[in-house]
C-alpha cells in the first residue's frame, strides 16, 4: 500500500456517501459489468436503454437505489466505441474508477474539501461528457478526484480555484444524450498525477498500461468504504 492509499484508508472509518442524502449507503448495491458476467449475454450494455434495463433488474432484485462498482473491471461496455479500440496492441477496456449508477439529476457530493482544478465538456461519443476535476491536499499530499458524466448545468458558475467543502453538492448526473451514450451514472476516480491533463484524464486503460494506471489511480473505495 503506497502513501496515498494509507492516507485515504485512514481518513475515515465510516462510509462516505458520494450521492445525495435521499440515497443512503444501505441502498447501494454492487454491480458486475465485467466481461465474465454471463447474465449480460441477454443485454447489449453498449446501448444505454439496454444497460439501464439490466441495472434496473439488479436494483429491483436487491431492493437498492444505487448500483456501484467497476474498479479495474474488464468490460465489454466500450467495444462499440472507436476511441477505445486501438489500431495496435490491446483495446482499452479496464475501468479505472468506480461507477455509481443512479437516476438523471441525482446530486453528487464531494467527499473531501477541495478546489476546482479544471472542468470541461468532453463531448465525444463514449467520453465523460461534462467533467469536473477537484484538487485536494491531505497531510501535504496533493491528489485529484474526477467526476464524469455530469449534467451541463454542473459546469455553470464554476471557476478554477473555486472551493468546495466536504459533503457539499458539486454537481448533478446527466442523461444519456449529455453524457454521450451511457445510462446515467457518476464516474468517480482518484488520481495521483494528472500528467498535465485538464478537465479530462483516462478512465479506461489497456492491459498493457495497467501497471502504471493501477498505481496512479487509487481504488476509490479505500476512501469511500462502500461495501
Amino acid at each position: 500500500m503506497n502513501t496515498l492509499e494509507h492516507i485515504l484508508t485512514n481518513f475515515s472509518d465510516q462510509s462516505i456517501p458520494i450521492l445525495e442524502n435521499t440515497l443512503p449507503i444501505q441502498s447501494y448495491v454492487p454491480l458486475d459489468l465485467s466481461a465474465d458476467n454471463t447474465e449480460l449475454k441477454d443485454f447489449d450494455i453498449t446501448d444505454p436503454e439496454s444497460c439501464q434495463s439490466y441495472i434496473d433488474n439488479i436494483l429491483k432484485s436487491k431492493a437498492g437505489k444505487v448500483a456501484y462498482g467497476g474498479y479495474l473491471e474488464v468490460r465489454n461496455l466500450y467495444k462499440d466505441k472507436s476511441g477505445f479500440n486501438q489500431n495496435f496492441g490491446e483495446p482499452r477496456n479496464i475501468h479505472l474508477g468506480i461507477d455509481y449508477w443512479a437516476t438523471e439529476g441525482t446530486e453528487v457530493f464531494t467527499p473531501l474539501n477541495g478546489v476546482v482544478h479544471s472542468f470541461k465538456n468532453n463531448s465525444n461519443v463514449g467520453d465523460y461528457g461534462p467533467t469536473i476535476i477537484l484538487e485536494h491536499s491531505l497531510e501535504d499530499f496533493v491528489f485529484y478526484t474526477l467526476y464524469g458524466h455530469l449534467s451541463l448545468e454542473s459546469l455553470v458558475g464554476l471557476s478554477i480555484g473555486k472551493k468546495f467543502e466536504a459533503k457539499s453538492v458539486l454537481a448533478t448526473l446527466g442523461n444519456p444524450e449529455i453524457n454521450v451514450n451511457y445510462a446515467p451514472h457518476l464516474h468517480f476516480q482518484i488520481i495521483k498525477d494528472l500528467q498535465g491533463s485538464r478537465g479530462d484524464y483516462p478512465g479506461v486503460c489497456s492491459k498493457q498500461q495497467l501497471d502504471f494506471y493501477r498505481n496512479n489511480c487509487i481504488d476509490p473505495n479505500l476512501l469511500l468504504k462502500i461495501r
